[in-house]
């Protein structure tokens, strides 16, 4: 009888052990899927960000301000094409070196690695629909991602310094 009771209890906490992790692992998987949805629910281009107009010497640019962590993370994805002085600037709250890869990006793009006060730091080429990943050569708040070539055809390479309200310091 002792016996009967031991397995008992035994059985009946192993259960409710067993019923808290699965509760659990439904939650996490229910977090999981809300955050992977909010990319995966993108279907079309974001077209409706915040613009910046940033100038490159002479070159006018009109760019998108990609802000929010999930503004940053969709990009230019989904994006057919693009006008040829149109961008997105990249912005963090805090300096770190940035990575980038073009996961359902149509578009070939070149990014621009820039520091604060709008100096280009590097730039790098990207593939359309790949995994590669580019980063800056150092700590940067801003990305500028263009049509690849961009930065090429006119001239600008690391050194050169952007401007624009982004690159102008705060007093």
């Amino acid at each position: 009888m002792d016996d009967l009771r031991t397995m008992t209890t035994l059985l009946s906490r192993r259960l409710r052990r067993t019923t808290r992790h699965v509760r659990r692992l439904a939650a996490a998987a229910a977090i999981a899927t809300a955050c992977a949805g909010a990319a995966q629910a993108q279907q079309g281009p974001q077209l409706d960000l915040q613009r910046v107009d940033l100038s490159a010497g002479m070159h006018r640019i009109d760019a998108q301000v990609a802000a929010t962590p999930q503004e940053r993370e969709i990009g230019l994805m989904f994006r057919k094409e693009m006008p040829s002085n149109e961008g997105m600037l990249f912005a963090f709250s805090v300096p770190g070196v940035q990575c980038f890869w073009m996961k359902n990006t149509l578009l070939p793009l070149t990014a621009a690695f820039v520091a604060d006060d709008g100096t280009i730091v590097n730039l790098a080429d990207m593939k359309p629909q790949t995994l590669d990943s580019h980063c800056s050569d150092k700590p940067v708040r801003f990305v500028l991602e263009m049509n690849q070539g961009w930065f090429a055809k006119r001239g600008l390479k690391a050194g050169f310094k952007l401007s624009g309200m982004p690159f102008t310091k705060q007093r």
